[in-house]
């Protein structure tokens, strides 16, 4: 407030910009572009991650000829990633989310992985003393203990996926917040980058307090509350 520059735009100045785009119809379009990559990306990962982190888990030798594949993905730098992906299949929708698939996979496998090797044992054995049927175990056993890793993995793959999604943007898309604060970026057009960033912001905390707190809540509640 006490700058007021062209680079140093007031909350004021910002918010006014950001009432323009909204109206406009392009910030609305480019988060909606944006959403949309990451949560295919986002279920993607998971899914993928989850399979493999509980291969590697369960069986040692699985862990063993590819434990040190996971530890690459987890320490090859993203923009490499995207680089190769966009020059091997194009600038397309595929390769930027196949891009930040491969780079939060390992992220979401080494949890599952640690999820998997945490389980108990003893209930396991106390199912079959009690003839439990396999579904069953699964249900109520072996899902409950998995889920807190679970919801580890989503939480932090979200967060890096928001990310990771507008860096790839910026390097190759056609729309998106990325793509539109790399044009503001070009033009020093610092209102409007720091709209698109308010815009952003305000959509994660409503996907965090409207999503995942009500979910961890939901499928948490079962434990003990810490004092």
């Amino acid at each position: 407030m006490l700058v007021a520059h062209r680079l140093f735009p007031t909350p004021v100045v910002v918010f006014g910009e950001l009432y323009d785009l909204a109206a406009h119809g392009s910030l609305i379009a480019d988060v909606t572009k944006t959403l949309g990559r990451a949560v295919l990306a986002f279920f993607a990962a998971m899914t993928m991650g989850v399979v493999i982190g509980g291969a590697l888990g369960r069986f040692a030798w699985a862990d063993g000829l590819f434990g040190n594949w996971i530890l690459i993905g987890l320490n090859i730098p993203a923009i490499v990633v995207a680089i190769t992906c966009y020059i091997w299949l194009g600038l397309t929708e595929f390769a930027l989310i196949l891009a930040v698939v491969i780079n939060k996979t390992p992220l979401v496998a080494v949890n599952m992985r640690e999820g998997v090797r945490a389980l108990d044992h003893g209930l396991a054995e106390l199912a079959k003393v009690y003839r439990v049927g396999f579904w069953r175990r699964v249900n109520k056993f072996i899902i409950p203990q998995l889920m807190p890793y679970v919801l580890t993995a989503a939480r932090t793959g979200l967060s890096l996926i928001w990310k990771i999604v507008l860096v790839f943007e910026v390097l190759g898309s056609d729309g998106g917040v990325g793509f539109r604060i790399g044009i503001f970026f070009q033009h020093f057009d610092m209102k409007g980058i720091l709209a698109y960033t308010l815009a952003f912001m305000a959509v994660v905390i409503l996907i965090e307090y409207g999503v995942m707190r009500p979910l961890e809540h939901r499928v948490l509640g079962w434990r003990p509350a810490r004092n």
